[in-house]
């Protein structure tokens, strides 16, 4: 009789060499009772839900930071579990994003920060999602990215913003983040702005269109496109095809891609981020 599979063999290793740029496909979160007998399997205790599911992604957005800043504790227990090359992405409490002006809440962004070393080389982007209602306020957002740090005991750190206001679709907005280093998050949500503008040293997207009828969140046919497209980010291309401020930049850095499918059809976003990393690690 042959051995039982390995529930947690890690099915997200990947050929590409150590430093060089890479796709990271995964989901919001790890806790859902919807990926319990689905995406999971049947009998799995809670308590190893993150376990297995990072060896089948290659990470993880941790949502329930912009409700509560964990503590290091729990930083370092996630990041034990996980395992070599895997990396989280976090949102930045609501308590920073949510102030009048965000140059006053450097120092909370700066305690906030500070407190991720607890998941050491499994920190990945963080990011800064801002409100619907958050105007584009070029002083304010300067003076904020000014005084965020930029470095973590010696390693650069990556901050995405999400913003969500249609002010933010300006050349002003492009280059300021441009200036500041800072990526800005793509989503392909109906609700809000869409902005492909390349703006950082790392690709960041969020997939929000998830379909409950599709065993893969997506139709075959747009897994195969989001793939595409997530091969020139990786090679330093720029989709033209995306909603842009200013003309693409098609001949820009190799640069890591992370990509992540998020609320919608949420049951079956484990399987479109492994449906969409197949495609990618298949692509070279």
């Amino acid at each position: 009789m042959s051995a039982p599979p390995d529930l947690f063999a890690d099915a997200s290793s990947s050929t590409i060499p150590s430093g060089a740029p890479r796709i990271r496909c995964g989901i919001g979160g790890w806790v859902f009772p919807e990926w319990r007998d689905n995406f999971y399997p049947a009998g799995l205790v809670q308590r190893r839900e993150l376990e297995y599911a990072s060896r089948q992604l290659r990470s993880i957005e941790i949502n329930g930071t912009y409700y509560r800043a964990p503590a290091p504790t729990t930083l370092a227990g996630w990041a034990k579990q996980v395992p070599d090359g895997f990396v989280f992405s976090l949102k930045a409490p609501k308590a920073i994003v949510l102030q009048r002006k965000l140059a006053g809440a450097v120092g909370l962004a700066s305690a906030f920060v500070d407190s991720l070393q607890a998941l050491g080389d499994r920190l990945g982007p963080v990011v800064w999602q801002f409100t619907p209602t958050r105007r584009f306020d070029p002083d304010d957002l300067a003076a904020f990215l000014d005084r965020l740090p930029r470095t973590l005991n010696g390693v650069p750190l990556r901050h995405a913003l999400e913003v969500r206001h249609a002010s933010f679709q300006c050349q002003e907005y492009v280059a300021l983040a441009r200036a500041q280093g800072v990526a800005t998050v793509f989503t392909d949500s109906p609700e809000y702005p869409s902005l492909a503008d390349l703006t950082g040293p790392f690709t960041y997207a969020r997939l929000m269109r998830s379909q409950a009828d599709e065993a893969h969140g997506y139709p075959a046919a747009a897994l195969d496109a989001w793939a595409e497209r997530a091969v020139q980010w990786r090679a330093g291309g720029d989709p033209a095809e995306l909603p842009h401020v200013e003309t693409p930049r098609p001949n820009d850095a190799a640069r890591d891609v992370f990509v992540y499918f998020i609320s919608a059809a949420k049951a079956r976003n484990p399987h479109a981020a492994m449906a969409l990393q197949a495609r990618v690690d298949h692509a070279g």
